[in-house]
């Protein structure tokens, strides 16, 4: 089945321990999010990693959620409306 191959992947994804997004691109989304609370602030590189691990976590969690919520939905392919959906049931904000 074509299938398989994505979830395969992503099988593998979930078991791996390395970091997904590129270290460059996420310490200078962080560093312009927090422009706009603290223009001088600045990040110990330690500070950035347990972020970036944290966000990827999160991340990685509301989305097999959001897949859940497709899959609940008969459909492969996710969408706003499910990632809404498994926000609302963790107790977030949507």
């Amino acid at each position: 089945m074509a299938r398989t191959a994505p979830l395969r992947e992503i099988r593998r994804y979930q078991k791996s321990t390395e970091l997904l997004i590129r270290k460059l691109p996420f310490q200078h989304l962080v560093r312009e999010i927090a422009q706009d609370f603290k223009p001088d602030l600045r990040f110990q590189s330690s500070a950035v990693m347990a972020l970036q691990e944290a966000s990827e976590v999160y991340l990685g969690g509301l989305l097999e959620d959001t897949n859940l919520c497709a899959t609940h939905g008969k459909r492969v392919t996710i969408m706003l409306k499910d990632i809404q959906l498994a926000r609302r049931i963790r107790g977030e904000c949507a």
